[in-house]
């Protein structure tokens, strides 16, 4: 097993996927390196810890946090980290690490520069979104990988060729310095599934480190679909959750925002005809019903499951 100067933490948020987790788990105990700790936060009603026990090679840590919360979840597993760790990250429970993932990622920082203050694993089978150029139009997205518009949209970052900067970075599969989990909780105003938490704790690290994805770190995410009756919620958080995150960071423009919604609900409106899809038609109705809230000045915190 290599010797690398880092140690290396992984924290697993999880709520009432046993079958996930335990495919997760298999794969990192099938890594060439494996995490110095590893800290699985259970917020479901059906609890994993018996699937835990499957796994006696791993350093499992295992803790209870209920109700379910992703970024309570995050922040409590990051409060249980070992003193001795100096790299510390995130999985989601439905990541599975490609062989040497690990391995790869802590070569990563055995020669990062000391600005960096995370790292996403390449994540190969996610594909950037069709029509990219006219998403652009509604600064939704951004031919370049990564980016965040004036708009507070983010640019998805999809797999990549080379190790890239980015400017911000998803929750699910990213390691950070010690000194940024020290230095940065996640913000529990994002109840729930936590709609742009991810986006949020990045976008305000990143006003002091660089990010980058590892392109040699490869994992795949099988994230599962919306549920049909949870699409009227995505869409209110979409506007809600979004102005919060304008509102906070105070660079972005409230008029572009306004913009992008726009092409939110069209894009939400044209997949549901086009896919014969009603979900996506709740979705728009939720986005509309959340813009009168933003309008009317009610950026409330919204909690809920919508996968």
């Amino acid at each position: 097993m290599p010797k690398f100067a880092n140690k290396i933490a992984i924290v697993v948020p999880t709520k009432d996927r046993p079958k996930d987790i335990r495919c997760m788990l298999t794969s990192v105990a099938n890594q060439s390196c494996l995490p110095d700790q590893l800290i699985v936060v259970d917020g479901g009603d059906n609890i994993v810890e018996d699937v835990i026990k499957e796994f006696p090679t791993l350093n499992i840590r295992y803790l209870r946090e209920y109700p379910p919360s992703l970024a309570r979840q995050r922040n409590v597993g990051m409060a249980a980290l070992d003193p001795s760790m100096t790299l510390a990250g995130y999985l989601d429970d439905d990541i599975v690490l490609e062989p040497g993932a690990l391995e790869a990622m802590l070569a990563f920082w055995e020669k990062a520069d000391p600005d960096v203050g995370g790292a996403r694993f390449n994540i190969t089978n996610e594909p950037r979104p069709k029509m990219i150029w006219l998403r652009s139009l509604f600064l939704i997205e951004s031919r370049t990988q990564g980016n965040v518009m004036p708009s507070g949209f983010q640019a998805s970052i999809g797999t990549v060729a080379d190790t890239l900067r980015v400017r911000w970075l998803s929750g699910g599969a990213t390691v950070w310095k010690r000194q940024v989990i020290d230095e940065f909780d996640y913000d529990e105003w994002f109840d729930g599934t936590g709609y742009l938490e991810d986006l949020d704790y990045s976008y305000k690290v990143g006003q002091k480190y660089k990010f980058v994805v590892a392109a040699e770190a490869r994992v795949q995410h099988f994230s599962y679909p919306v549920r049909k009756d949870r699409n009227y919620l995505l869409g209110k958080w979409q506007a809600i959750n979004r102005m919060y995150f304008v509102k906070k960071h105070q660079n972005f423009s409230i008029p572009l925002y306004y913009w992008s919604m726009l092409g939110e609900f069209l894009f939400n409106v044209i997949g549901s005809i086009l896919q014969r899809d009603s979900g996506r038609l709740r979705r728009a109705w939720g986005n509309v019903v959340g813009l009168s809230y933003v309008a009317q000045g009610k950026v409330e915190r919204l909690g809920g499951i919508f996968k």
